[in-house]
């Protein structure tokens, strides 16, 4: 037995990697990730029609790369996708920087500075035809090569001035029709980089909108600044935000937070429309599928339940590690994935609950929300398809009242909170519930209990609630006062604690 070696040609593979299925705004997407991967606090997209030799460049203030690393990262399939990768990285193949590159280019050219020492190579498809002898040749780029840059000048004079960053730019962009007119071309080209705003937007809006505390990535289109489009529209007091669960696969915990989006009575018509998104509250449904706060897949229900009209309300988000690429099928584009059996199975346990809380919103219409629920007593979470509810021991009447424990009585606490959640009689409520749901009631909480409640509550939430709204819109999104928020406005108002 012996072996030969085939080595693939350079041509022919390059020209076959850019038909895998990228977009412009795929495109776009994948080369982004490599940046916020590098730590860019900024990334600026740029692109010019320059009288029909049209040009795009992405450049970021990263932390950019060496010779060698900036040789290895232009190596087709510089990384493995079965070795395990830094928790934050939304790399996969070690694929995307080129294939996403040639998908809309001939000549791909990168310029990387770290440790204020300058790097550049490029790619050249034309060159590779024309010079098929050479091999896996790439192109080391030298001072003179990036003198005559002269499009992308303002680019290089910003990376001379940092200490760090990457530009790549995209040349030779030969997927506009070119028995177009110029002038249908550039439109088309407009049009491109229209779409991709939009998908940039809402693929990374938790980088665009990461909130107070957190680090954001702004993100710029010819200088114009993109801002993040929130499919779930969280800043809406009438958005219902139903309990966040977990499902587990190998150790590693998949979180998934279902929302109800308001009823069109509840918000303006421009926001109601800005929040259906292309194609319509009806189409946009689903599960959001999140790698690394990292959009993947959008509005589907994985074929676990139908697209109907007293659904259209609900969004889940679906946040997954990159440490479960393998079992979700990420796939080069990082544009699909499609949930194993085991999580399939969790997932439809918990859309089978939130389906029926949509539909109730939904055909309430202008009727009054209940407050969300953000510190229930009991959480439920789905590990290898098994539903386990356990007692939240983060939650505040229970943290409170530890506090007043010494170490030994908070054991014992804790002891007699594991046996009651161990003695939760699942059997007898699932049976009263499949066979008649409406007699299954909640025990009731008296005025008499529910006032003992808060003055346990009440000194702790003074300290920080300024007024009388203030203190109440936090213990109403509390249980037990969550379930009874008009009883417990009245017993507030008479203990006159704020004026």
């Amino acid at each position: 037995m012996h072996y030969k070696t085939l080595e693939p040609s350079p041509s022919s593979l390059m020209e076959s990697l850019r038909d895998i299925g990228y977009s412009m705004e795929t495109a776009l997407a994948d080369v982004i990730d490599n940046s916020i991967t590098a730590d860019a606090t900024r990334i600026d997209i740029r692109f010019s029609w320059n009288e029909a030799k049209p040009w795009l460049a992405i450049q970021d203030n990263g932390l950019g790369m060496t010779e060698t690393e900036l040789l290895y990262a232009m190596k087709l399939g510089s990384y493995n996708p079965l070795n395990e990768r830094n928790e934050n990285d939304l790399g996969r193949f070690g694929l995307g920087l080129k294939t996403a590159s040639f998908s809309q280019c001939r000549q791909l050219t990168v310029i990387t500075k770290k440790h204020n020492t300058l790097s550049s190579m490029e790619w050249d498809l034309d060159q590779i035809t024309d010079n098929p002898t050479d091999g896996w040749s790439i192109k080391i780029l030298d001072s003179e090569d990036l003198n005559k840059l002269t499009d992308i000048s303002d680019l290089l004079e910003n990376l001379e001035n940092v200490n760090s960053g990457t530009i790549v730019v995209w040349r030779k962009l030969d997927r506009l029709d070119t028995f177009d007119s110029q002038a249908i071309r550039e439109r088309k080209l407009n049009n491109l980089i229209d779409n991709s705003r939009n998908h940039i937007e809402l693929t990374f809006h938790r980088f665009l909108n990461a909130g107070a505390g957190n680090k954001s990535t702004k993100m710029y289109i010819n200088g114009d600044l993109l801002v993040g489009v929130d499919p779930f529209n969280t800043s809406h007091i009438a958005t219902l935000e139903l309990p966040k669960q977990a499902i587990y696969v190998d150790s590693k915990e998949i979180t998934v937070q279902p929302y109800i989006l308001p009823h069109y009575t509840k918000v303006s018509a421009q926001e109601y429309e800005k929040f259906a998104g292309e194609g319509g509250y009806l189409h946009n449904q689903g599960f959001y599928v999140y790698r690394n706060k990292r959009l993947i897949i959008k509005s589907t229900w994985f074929r676990l339940m139908p697209k109907e009209e007293l659904t259209k309300l609900i969004r889940v988000r679906v946040d997954i590690p990159n440490s479960l690429d393998h079992i979700w099928k990420i796939d080069v584009k990082k544009s699909n994935a499609n949930p194993p059996e085991s999580v399939r199975k969790g997932l439809k346990q918990i859309i089978s609950e939130v389906e029926y809380s949509g539909k109730r919103v939904f055909k309430q219409k202008g009727h009054k929300l209940k407050s969300k629920i953000l510190e229930p007593v009991w959480n439920r979470t789905v590990a290898s398809g098994k539903v386990k509810y356990e007692i939240s021991k983060s939650h505040p009447l229970i943290d409170t009242f530890k506090a007043t424990l010494n170490d030994e009585s908070q054991r014992d606490f804790n002891n007699i909170l594991k046996s009651i959640e161990s003695s939760f009689p699942s059997d007898l409520y699932f049976n009263d519930f499949a066979n008649s749901p409406e007699s299954v009631e909640k025990p009731l909480v008296t005025e008499e209990e529910l006032t003992n409640i808060l003055k346990v509550f009440i000194p702790v939430h003074l300290a920080t609630s300024y007024t009388h709204d203030d203190l109440v819109n936090k213990l109403i999104q509390i249980e037990p006062m969550a379930s009874s928020p008009q009883l417990t406005h009245k017993i507030i108002n008479e203990m006159e604690l704020i004026p």
